[in-house]
């Protein structure tokens, strides 16, 4: 695979430009995919919605993260089952029916910015946020891709292994991540890929 090198400004602003040439759709849902603890997806699709109302589009940040499971579920099989991360913590129907399904043709704009409180481990009681035609709306988490779910724009950031098992905070984690690589390789999925070995000097991946 061949990538150029882009700082992390340069490249915030290629996907703006990205998510610009997105046409013919009402709303438009981009996902911002990466190892959760060790890729900057929060701060990638935090530097997407300053750029994007920067040009007058109106933008929501979701994270996946807060549409997690209860801990009654996600732990079932103990606080560090890789396979259980992999399969049982997102709820990916919940993020489906109430982040994604709105922004569809015949959806009704109106958004759940979270969910699930996972840290108190109860329901964040957030009201629905309308977005706009012409709005976006950035998604952030981990193994995003694959599901079934419909985002306009993929972004997955992406760590060679080495630097997967690097940077990783989270040892036992590592294998939910080779697991997403091997089964679902989000790198094919992705319409952009990115580098991010070193977070500090990010590469874009070019067919």
């Amino acid at each position: 695979m061949r990538y150029r090198p882009i700082s992390p400004a340069v490249l915030a602003e290629e996907l703006t430009d990205r998510v610009d040439t997105l046409t013919g759709r009402r709303r438009i849902a981009v996902a911002v995919d990466g190892a959760a603890g060790a890729t900057e997806t929060t701060e990638l699709a935090d530097a997407l919605v300053d750029l994007l109302r920067l040009r007058g589009r109106a933008a929501l940040r979701v994270s996946a993260r807060d549409f997690l499971r209860p801990a009654s579920l996600r732990f079932e099989h103990g606080r560090t089952d890789p396979d259980a991360r992999y399969t049982d913590w997102l709820d990916v129907g919940a993020l489906r029916r109430e982040v994604l399904d709105p922004l569809g043709e015949n959806g009704s704009g109106e958004v759940l910015p979270s969910l699930w409180d996972a840290e108190r481990d109860r329901a964040t009681r957030a009201a629905r946020v309308p977005v706009p035609e012409g709005g976006v709306v950035l998604v952030d988490g981990e193994l995003l891709l694959g599901a079934g779910l419909a985002f306009d724009l993929a972004v997955h950031l992406w760590l060679s292994p080495a630097a997967l098992r690097r940077r990783v905070p989270d040892a036992w984690a590592v294998p939910t991540y080779e697991r997403y690589e091997e089964e679902v390789d989000p790198s094919a999925l992705a319409d952009v890929v990115v580098r991010v070995d070193d977070p500090r000097h990010p590469a874009l991946y070019t067919p």
